[in-house]
């Protein structure tokens, strides 16, 4: 009797997981063209503009570092947590709480602070509270059990409503005539740049050099990734579960909080309640896509910050809707987290051998 059959694998060399994630991606584009096509639209001018409109021009692709800035440093925090099987979906919160931190910080101390002491302590302020929003529902998790997922992502919402009834109520601006805006930044707590782009992307190279470092070569490091393959392992190793916890997701949402700076000091300049700008949730999908690994992450989020910035330019130059690069986006994650199947499992197809014996 023929039918299909699913067993298990054994282990997948190296050289047959890049193939099948290569396949993956050929075929999310294949499929992003069918839908284009279906729209209306040529697939192949829509690809060369997502392509020219972000790597085109000088400009253009100093905008897409900038965006690339925000959604590296988000996937390190993410991957810390992710290492740990924790699922961090509030990384939007968390960017939103640092920017925050941050701009109290640039609001309440002296304008007259040298910058680099300014933007050392608005950075020291954004990892305090970002790190602080990861901790609550860390501490429930640790203590408690409590779904992680339901719980940060409902944090998100908290965190975006108390930035905007500060922003229409006490932080707003007595001089803004009553529009609802908090103060702009004081010079000294804007980020400076270096090379025509905020020095964010520096920063970005020393999270992701962090967080390669932090967790394949320190105890604490290797104590998350066994927690997050077994907690029973980590258990009977003596660790305490609770404190991993407790410390991922003090780093997860103190590297989030930074992101949220970088946002309100380089991009804002200011702190309004939509900082965060979605990098939260795409960061979840790019750390996703390099497999949890800081290196890959990089280049993840360098064509992430391509498809964004494409997205916005085709949007402008053919009047073509900005969803567009969307669905790529949507269609590369559901291809890459498909091929996840087939280098987990082997399927058969054809007559059972046992059964023919």
């Amino acid at each position: 009797m023929d039918f299909i059959r699913i067993t298990k694998r054994d282990n997948l060399s190296r050289k047959k997981e890049i193939l099948i994630t290569l396949l993956a991606i050929v075929l999310s584009i294949v499929f992003a063209g069918i839908i284009l096509l279906i729209f209306g639209l040529n697939p192949f001018e829509i690809f060369k503009e997502i392509i020219m409109g972000s790597v085109g021009t000088g400009l253009r692709v100093k905008q897409t570092i900038v965006k690339a800035v925000p959604l590296i440093i988000t996937s390190m925090g993410i991957i810390v947590a992710f290492k740990m099987k924790f699922w961090n979906i509030g990384a939007e919160g968390q960017i939103t709480m640092g920017a925050l931190g941050a701009s109290w910080v640039a609001l309440n101390l002296s304008p007259n602070l040298p910058q680099p002491v300014m933007l050392l302590l608005m950075m020291v302020g954004a990892a305090v509270c970002g790190g602080i929003w990861a901790f609550i529902p860390a501490i429930f998790k640790a203590k408690l059990g409590t779904n992680e997922t339901i719980f940060t992502l409902m944090m998100n919402y908290v965190a975006i409503k108390f930035v905007t009834y500060l922003q229409y109520g006490p932080w707003m601006d007595p001089a803004a005539n009553g529009f609802p805006k908090i103060a702009m930044f004081p010079d000294n707590a804007v980020m400076p740049k270096l090379g025509g782009v905020n020095i964010g992307w520096i920063l970005a190279i020393l999270a992701a050099a962090f967080v390669y470092f932090f967790m394949n070569y320190t105890k604490k490091g290797y104590e998350i990734t066994v927690v997050g393959e077994s907690i029973e392992t980590a258990r009977y190793a003596g660790m305490n579960i609770s404190r991993i916890i407790v410390v991922a997701m003090l780093i997860s949402g103190g590297l989030c909080g930074i992101t949220g700076m970088i946002q309100a000091s380089a991009i804002e300049k200011t702190l309004v309640y939509g900082i965060a700008n979605g990098y939260g949730f795409t960061a979840i999908i790019t750390a996703w896509l390099s497999k949890l690994n800081a290196g890959y992450a990089v280049a993840v989020c360098a064509v992430f910050a391509m498809l964004i910035q494409g997205g916005q330019y085709i949007q402008i130059a053919l009047g073509v809707p900005s969803a567009v690069s969307d669905i790529v986006q949507g269609l590369i994650l559901f291809f890459v987290l498909g091929s996840e199947f087939f280098m987990r499992y082997r399927v058969h197809i054809g007559r059972n051998s046992k059964e023919v014996a």
